[in-house]
């Protein structure tokens, strides 16, 4: 046991990543000085998936946990479009979800945004459009930012997050 915990002195917790934490820190503060610039220190996103895997969806949850803590930065996801800034977009428009996306875009209250995530929404994904996929969300929303990835990562999120924050500055 002695020589476990001296090993372990000497080389750290291996899961460890100092090249990713000192970018996920400076992610951070960008984040934070983004949202208290445009949205007054809270930022209330409103998640849809509009026909997806769900991988973006568990990456989106990644990023409440301890180690990326959205909330503490101001980010908050919301149950109600009626409370949200921006809708985050997941999965394909299937022709389904089509119009409960857009009642859901009705509901949220000027100025707003939406955001893309993830491959599906710009039909860049294996899916190709057919009589129940609705082409890509551009043709139906006007999309502010978009996220690319299959699933995008959580940090990739963060890094979507603070580029959208940095379009509206220009």
């Amino acid at each position: 046991m002695f020589r476990y915990w001296q090993r372990r002195f000497k080389t750290g917790v291996l899961t460890e990543n100092p090249q990713l934490d000192e970018r996920l820190s400076d992610l951070r503060k960008r984040l934070k000085k983004g949202i208290a610039k445009h949205f007054a220190g809270s930022l209330a996103i409103r998640m849809v998936d509009s026909g997806s895997c769900n991988a973006c969806e568990a990456e989106c949850n990644a990023l409440s946990n301890p180690y990326y803590d959205l909330e503490r930065l101001g980010v908050h996801f919301v149950a109600s479009p009626r409370h949200a800034d921006v809708m985050l977009l997941s999965g394909v428009l299937t022709m389904n979800m089509l119009p409960h996306v857009l009642d859901a875009w009705e509901q949220i209250p000027e100025p707003k945004w939406c955001i893309t995530l993830g491959d599906c929404p710009m039909l860049d994904s294996p899916i190709e459009r057919t009589f129940a996929v609705k082409g890509p969300a551009g043709e139906h929303l006007p999309v502010a930012y978009h996220i690319p990835g299959c699933p995008p990562s959580p940090e990739a999120i963060l890094e979507g997050l603070v580029g959208f924050l940095e379009t509206m500055e220009n």
